[in-house]
């Protein structure tokens, strides 16, 4: 199955899968992903135990992430506290792999990390999505964090978060909302 850059593709009735091509290298991705200071540049702060049954911690403050202020919607999600999960693989620089609580249950993500020259390749899994919903949402917000991951590795000023997010959830509310489209 081929990837499009910048899209997230169902693999499953519960998967999405997006691929990206990021600024080099592997070990200074890995940092993004593992170091809860870096992390919060694109996604969220929080301690991270780099083991099998090691914490997750995702403390989010999507305000942080791009000059755009919250819409109403997303308000109330400020304020919240840390989600916690449990690193279920883990093989550093290549493997990540945790469960994802939330989402009206338990689903799990998987970061690939893939030497190509001087870029990598990405390659970010979330699975036990329940419903299309839950679908539009997560990948829309993979989107739009993975696209500031993206300025940030560049030295680029991050995008609008809640744009991006915006624009994606609408692409993705096509895709994903009939059950027979992957």
């Amino acid at each position: 199955m081929q990837f499009p850059e910048h899209r997230a593709v169902r693999t499953a009735p519960d998967t999405v899968r997006i691929e990206r091509l990021l600024p080099g290298p592997v070990e200074r991705l890995w940092a993004y992903l593992t170091e809860s200071d870096k992390r919060r540049q694109w996604l969220a702060a929080g301690e991270m135990e780099l083991f099998a049954g090691g914490r997750v911690e995702h403390l989010f403050r999507h305000n942080e992430l791009s000059l755009e202020s919250t819409p109403d919607r997303y308000r109330n999600l400020e304020a919240k506290a840390a989600m916690v999960g449990e690193v279920t693989e883990c093989d550093p620089p290549r493997l990540l792999t945790y469960r994802w609580p939330g989402d009206h249950g338990e689903s799990e993500v998987t970061f690939e990390l893939f030497a190509e020259g001087d870029h990598v390749r990405l390659v970010l899994t979330h699975r036990r999505l329940l419903g299309a919903q839950t679908m539009i949402s997560v990948a829309s917000g993979w989107e739009a964090h993975l696209g500031i991951l993206a300025d940030r590795l560049a030295g680029s000023s991050p995008r609008g978060f809640w744009s991006a997010h915006e624009r994606a959830e609408q692409e993705y509310a096509k895709l994903f909302e009939r059950p027979d489209e992957a």
